[in-house]
């Protein structure tokens, strides 16, 4: 019964327009979280019986993929803003031109590319490791409209 709830009200957030990448955890429909739940059905593909995973398919949902391999060289000098960074700070940049201010806990911005990018924990995330941060990215978050960066 449970799961059938939760394929109802993900059905209803596609229909509604919503992409499957878009829904992720934090996700709600009548309180109950969506995204948590698919990601669940997701991360647990295998356990799910054939016509589940049918279901699922249909609506364009297939198991999680395989976590990228992270690269190990390491970088000489300082830093200048590593990738993850500078994907961070085009988020930012893109949620501001949308919605006219600085992003809740909760932001999410839908990248060009398809990416998802839950730009509001990204910027949270640099505020607590902002005594790790270089010059040059901090004057970005500045640049911003970040006012802790300045």
């Amino acid at each position: 019964m449970d799961w059938q709830r939760h394929y109802a009200y993900l059905t209803q957030l596609l229909a509604e327009g919503a992409r499957p990448a878009a829904v992720v955890p934090g996700v709600t429909r009548h309180g109950e979280d969506v995204g948590r739940w698919l990601a669940s059905q997701r991360r647990n593909w295998g356990r799910l019986n054939a016509e589940q995973q049918h279901r699922l398919a249909e609506l364009g949902v297939g198991p999680q993929k395989a976590p990228r391999a992270r690269k190990t060289t390491t970088a000489s000098g300082p830093r200048t803003g590593g990738e993850a960074f500078q994907k961070g700070l085009e988020a930012l940049q893109q949620y501001k031109a949308r919605e006219g201010g600085m992003p809740g806990r909760a932001g999410v911005q839908e990248m060009p590319d398809g990416d998802i990018h839950r730009v509001g924990v990204w910027l949270a995330n640099q505020r607590q490791r902002r005594d790790r941060l270089d010059q040059a990215q901090r004057a970005a978050l500045a640049d911003l409209g970040v006012e802790w960066a300045q």
